[in-house]
């Protein structure tokens, strides 16, 4: 049973990554990490130009999953949602409001954009600490809460956030415990040459395959990947170098503050989830080295002296990377 369900989830992360392949090209890594993210129940925080795809790849995601007719989900959980941050946005704007209806007498909750499989929260920096924290909290606990009623979001909810790196301008940086809600942050860079080339190329064909996507996969499916990653197998090993790497943050004299028991179990999750997305039922030595950088270091406050981030982290997690080889998974 076990290894029928991490199958067809296998299946599913295919056919999702495959559908944004149409649209978004020179991108391999971010796709693939978007969609491990997608699986492990996480979030994702691009950090990108502005013109680099991030709200076609994110309305093509939500087109690929369709509904499955699930009595469950309600007509106002649409499948993608994109929300402008502004900074004279009110957290209504994004949770939804009570709105009174003079025939009944009574108010009605208008489900704000927040309500959909996939959320887009374009330049998320560039609204105020309210709004933010609102929105966060969505995140986190999966429900709005409005003049003391609460409302679920649907189960299945995926944000992804995005925020200009260079333009730092009338901006409301993400404080660090907000940014813990994050499961990846993703630094995107401009694309080479040769894929420029391709993309203007193939501009008309792009845009057609955006707009005739098609779903490739059911509420129901994606819901069921999440469940075949709980059961990626994670050798004793692997969980050791994981504690033993967060372990090494606390106390270190590059870093102000370490990573706290939550990374560890997002480091861990991220690994499950990133090791389905490359075709196994079990996490490597590998996968932990890669989605390292994506998953700690937002949640990481390094010295001014520190040097470069991500070279600091793997220096700091490189001895227990080679014990970690050194002992292997048998």
């Amino acid at each position: 049973m076990t290894t029928d369900i991490i199958e067809n989830a296998g299946k599913t992360v295919k056919s999702l990554c495959d559908g944004l392949r149409k649209v978004i090209l020179g991108r391999e890594d971010t796709i693939q990490l978007v969609v491990a993210a997608l699986v492990a129940d996480g979030h994702v925080l691009l950090e990108d130009y502005p013109g680099s795809g991030k709200t076609t790849l994110t309305k093509a995601l939500g087109r690929l999953i369709g509904r499955d007719g699930q009595p469950d989900v309600p007509d106002y959980i649409l499948p993608f949602r994109r929300v402008q941050f502004t900074p004279d946005m009110l957290p209504g704007d994004v949770l939804g409001v009570n709105i009174f209806e003079p025939k009944t007498g009574q108010f009605r909750f208008l489900h704000g954009p927040v309500f959909a499989h996939v959320v887009l929260a374009d330049e998320i920096n560039r609204t105020g600490p309210k709004v933010q924290a609102a929105f966060l909290e969505c995140m986190a606990e999966k429900q709005v809460t409005i003049d003391n009623a609460t409302y679920k979001l649907d189960e299945l909810f995926f944000v992804i956030g995005t925020q200009n790196p260079l333009d730092i301008a009338g901006t409301y940086p993400l404080p660090l415990v907000q940014l813990d809600r994050f499961l990846f942050r993703i630094p995107m860079s401009y694309v080479d040459a040769a894929t420029e080339y391709k993309i203007l190329e193939e501009h008309s064909n792009i845009v057609h395959n955006a707009d005739t996507l098609e779903a490739v996969c059911t509420r129901s499916q994606v819901l069921s990947a999440r469940r075949a990653v709980e059961q990626v197998y994670v050798h004793p090993n692997v969980r050791e170098a994981i504690v033993n790497i967060v372990q090494a943050t606390r106390g270190n004299q590059l870093l102000q503050f370490g990573a706290s028991t939550r990374a560890a179990l997002m480091l861990q999750a991220a690994a499950k989830a990133w090791a389905l997305v490359s075709g196994r039922d079990f996490v490597n030595e590998d996968d932990l080295k890669f989605i390292l950088p994506f998953v700690l270091l937002h949640r990481l406050k390094f010295h001014a002296g520190a040097g470069e981030q991500r070279q600091a982290l793997y220096q700091l997690a490189l001895p227990h990377l080679e014990t970690l080889v050194a002992r292997g998974l048998q």
